[in-house]
């Protein structure tokens, strides 16, 4: 018999972790002395403990050892939790070279780091909304059939009940989405949707679509703060960022107005600019 320090040297595992295998019941002494509470183990426990640091190495967690080591599973089951733990690993290792490429991107575009744009990759929620859909003749003409759509879809909200009037704008729906469904540049014709999100379903009705917008598993995203007319910096910075960290957009792009009040301080205006991408 070992005591637990001794025991300790000769597995080459602390003494701390010991205790703590002992307390999930992962490998407990093979004798407490009554009088001391000493631990006291045998040489035979050497390869149980063994066991449990290879599958440590594995990457396995210490509740999926103690099932494997208590419950007594198949060689197939064990099998099968090592393949989710193999593809677990290949997510992390390929989220990890894409940080990497990031990272390189940055370092090989100092302008970057002094940027008033920070962008970043992540995932976006399914959200029901009502929408309405128009087109705007031309560039100029953007903010000024946002606000007709809007106004449309807020006067439906308040006919259906949704919300109470007065009620002449879409300004205490936030945030309010805009979707432009061009997927090129177009200076003419901009296609777009104005969506007001709900907490619940109604009916669609005439021009009005209550629908789901869908999740997105990766959007690139940059906040803009201030008045819509520097949007265009936003967008420069968020597809040159796409390009030099070789992503492609692949769907429809979407405005939030997180901060916005009609006829208020455009300086307080907060806007999130997200584009669908994946990896070119």
């Amino acid at each position: 018999m070992f005591k637990i320090g001794d025991f300790s040297k000769l597995c080459r595992v602390s003494v701390r972790m010991l205790r703590y295998y002992d307390e999930m019941g992962l490998l407990k002494p093979a004798r407490v002395d009554n009088f001391t509470g000493y631990r006291y183990y045998s040489a035979h426990q050497l390869s149980r403990l063994n066991r449990i640091l290879a599958l440590r190495d594995l990457g396995l967690s210490l509740d999926q050892i103690a099932q494997i080591l208590k419950e007594g599973l198949t060689s197939d089951q064990i099998r099968g939790m090592l393949k989710l733990k193999k593809a677990e690993l290949r997510r992390e290792i390929a989220d990890g070279q894409q940080r990497l490429e990031r990272i390189e991107t940055w370092l090989e575009r100092e302008e970057l780091m002094i940027s008033n744009y920070n962008v970043v990759i992540k995932k976006v929620e399914p959200v029901l909304v009502a929408e309405t859909r128009g087109v705007a003749p031309d560039m100029e003409q953007i903010p000024s059939t946002l606000n007709t759509l809007f106004d449309r879809v807020a006067a439906y909200l308040v006919e259906q009940g949704y919300a109470t009037a007065p009620l002449t704008s879409a300004d205490n729906f936030l945030p309010a989405i805009t979707i432009y469904y061009d997927m090129e540049y177009n200076h003419q014709n901009v296609q777009l949707g104005a969506c007001l999100p709900l907490t619940k379903p109604i009916p669609s009705g005439e021009n009005i679509e209550v629908k789901e917008l869908p999740a997105l598993d990766m959007v690139a995203s940059v906040i803009h703060n201030g008045s819509f007319s520097g949007l265009g910096e936003a967008y420069k910075a968020l597809m040159e960022w796409i390009e030099a960290n070789q992503y492609q957009v692949c769907g429809p792009n979407r405005e939030l107005n997180l901060a916005y009040e009609r006829n208020g301080d455009p300086s307080k205006y907060v806007t999130e600019i997200q584009f669908p991408v994946s990896k070119a």
